[in-house]
């Protein structure tokens, strides 16, 4: 895949950050003040791009990724903790239940 093809998916995960978010939040533990982690948010871009029927590697799951968490962390969505995850600062995925969310 060319680094046009990437920008392209890059812009449409940008398009899509509420829904891709929602995705993730389905397929992942992700919740307001949460932790999430790095190697989880890759494939979850891969799933949500194969959903989508534009088929990428993991190599391009990964350079999507890091430009889309810089992104999202440039909005605040992500605070990173370290360098293999960030928090969510997401409050409409705050749990209105305390305690295991299962």
């Amino acid at each position: 895949m060319n680094q046009r093809d990437l920008t392209k998916h890059l812009e449409l995960l940008k398009s899509k950050e509420e829904s891709f978010l929602a995705f993730l939040k389905a397929k992942f533990p992700m919740f307001h003040n949460s932790n999430f982690f790095y190697r989880d948010f890759q494939y979850g871009i891969k799933s949500f791009m194969e959903r989508k029927d534009l088929k990428i590697t993991y190599a391009e799951a990964d350079k999507l990724a890091k430009s889309l968490s810089k992104h999202l962390e440039d909005k605040l969505i992500f605070v990173r903790v370290n360098n293999t995850g960030w928090r969510i600062n997401y409050p409409a995925f705050t749990t209105t239940e305390p305690g295991d969310p299962f």
